[in-house]
């Protein structure tokens, strides 16, 4: 690695071109990840590392797969595994590129747009991730699964299965913590393994087989703690910058800064904002007749609220619009879908609205009937895609005491009622268990995204356009 691969990207560890130099903690994790037995074989079949973002992993995983490319058995088969594609190439596009830097590697090994091969022994490196179709009849020598905490046990066994045939197999896992349980209340995969691995280092387990390895911070440590992040990131202020984490603290959740920063198993759903960054956001003003503003709606149907949201353009200001909430003493409540229609309309008149976006799912008719009025209608469906940048932004703002809210109590409601769940998309809106409302907080949210986009596309310098007349 030292010899051959190469710094793709300028950061702290150097120049692009400049060969790797391995940290310390980096040669003693590769030492003992590729300790020999007597008999001159791998001692470890399976191993699970786990390192907080921005240590050098991407680079140690391309060498580690360059290395077993170039030097593995003949005929071998090296695979770059994680939870979706564009993650799997992360590595592979890394190790390509050092490919490409380097005069020797690059004539020695061919390169296609989703393998790499040695032709001297016909060994591949290829690309696979969760969302594509499992095959069988892989016979890996040397797998590495990339941020191991969102794939799923189907991909994690075809692997573990595959490599049986194989002298000296290797299935590694590099990952950051993350949730410890999925979507249907069981363990993931890396948390499985993660346990298992503490109860190999502990002695209670004896799995000479398995390799185990983890760099972060105790569960009850102060995640505010400069001392903290020094402890859990080998690389600090080395390859990771200390200037980098003083910064980013004051806009990550913090669940988010636990599992990417801290490498710290979280509970799948948390607490949102920190206690009292939401108060010190108010101010005594509200949206008034003649404003330029946005509406964002998140609708219901039943057993819920609907919520309106309105966001001042000049200074952000966010102000309720309206809210429609299921009383408690009534099940058969249904929200007035007329009344919702109607409250828009009535501040169309009044009021200089840019633009109405909202999910369409469940209220995709009156979206219609209000764009066949004139209206400016846009949709923001709630997926993960959308909902996960639009949640690390509002956060974003609140933390920073850059959003400005009219002080609504409702509103204060919703957002106190509001958790985040950490899955394998990554951050976003949730209920808590009780299931209490969080229909403004959501809309909110959705239309503060919005809101930007509209006055970053209005700042945006436009083309000067002459005109010939010939």
């Amino acid at each position: 690695m030292e010899h051959y691969c190469r710094i793709v990207k300028e950061s702290l560890g150097g120049a692009v071109g400049d060969t790797i130099r391995l940290r310390p903690y980096q040669r003693q994790l590769l030492d003992d990840l590729l300790r020999e037995q007597t008999d001159g074989r791998l001692a470890h079949r399976q191993a699970m590392i786990g390192l907080p973002r921005k240590n050098g992993k991407s680079a140690l995983l391309s060498g580690l797969a360059l290395w077993a490319t170039v030097l593995g058995p003949d005929g071998g088969e090296v695979y770059s595994v994680a939870g979706d594609r564009e993650q799997a190439r992360i590595t592979f596009g890394t190790g390509r590129r050092m490919v490409e830097l380097d005069p020797e590697l690059s004539t020695m090994l061919n390169l296609y747009r989703d393998a790499i091969e040695n032709p001297i022994t016909g060994t591949l490196w290829r690309v696979v991730s969760s969302d594509a179709p499992l095959k069988e009849g892989l016979s890996p020598t040397f797998t590495l699964v990339d941020e191991g905490h969102v794939i799923n046990e189907d991909l994690w066994n075809v692997f573990a299965l595959a490599q049986g045939a194989r002298v000296e197999p290797m299935l590694a896992m590099i990952t950051t913590a993350g949730a410890r349980v999925d979507a249907n209340g069981r363990d993931t995969v890396a948390h499985r393994l993660y346990q298992h691995g503490q109860r190999v280092a502990a002695g209670e387990i004896d799995d000479p087989s398995f390799f185990f390895r983890w760099w972060g911070a105790p569960a009850d440590a102060d995640h505010r703690d400069e001392a903290v992040w020094a402890a859990a990131n080998p690389g600090y202020d080395d390859i990771v910058s200390a200037d980098d984490f003083r910064s980013a603290i004051m806009r990550t959740p913090e669940n988010e800064w636990r599992t990417k920063r801290l490498n710290q198993w979280v509970a799948s759903v948390q607490a949102w904002l920190p206690s009292g960054a939401w108060e010190a956001c108010a101010v005594e003003d509200q949206i008034r007749p003649g404003d330029a503003i946005i509406l964002a709606l998140d609708g219901s149907f039943s057993n819920d609220s609907t919520a309106l949201i309105g966001i001042r353009l000049s200074d952000g200001l966010i102000d309720v619009m309206g809210l429609w909430e299921r009383p408690l003493d009534d099940e058969h409540w249904r929200v007035d879908i007329d009344a919702v229609e109607e409250r828009i309309r009535q501040i169309a008149r009044t009021h200089t609205v840019r633009e109405i976006t909202a999910d369409p799912f469940r209220w995709a008719r009156s979206l219609q009937i209000l764009a066949g009025e004139g209206l400016p209608i846009t949709e923001f469906p709630q997926h993960a895609a959308r909902m996960t940048p639009a949640t690390s932004a509002f956060y974003d703002a609140v933390t920073t005491k850059r959003l400005r809210h009219s002080g609504d109590a409702r509103l204060a409601r919703h957002v106190a009622n509001a958790a985040i769940k950490t899955d394998r998309h990554g951050t976003r809106l949730t209920k808590d268990k009780g299931g209490r409302k969080i229909d403004l907080a959501v809309a909110a949210v959705f239309g503060l995204a919005r809101a930007n986009q509209i006055i970053a596309d209005d700042d945006r310098p436009r083309a000067a356009v002459d005109f010939i007349t010939l």
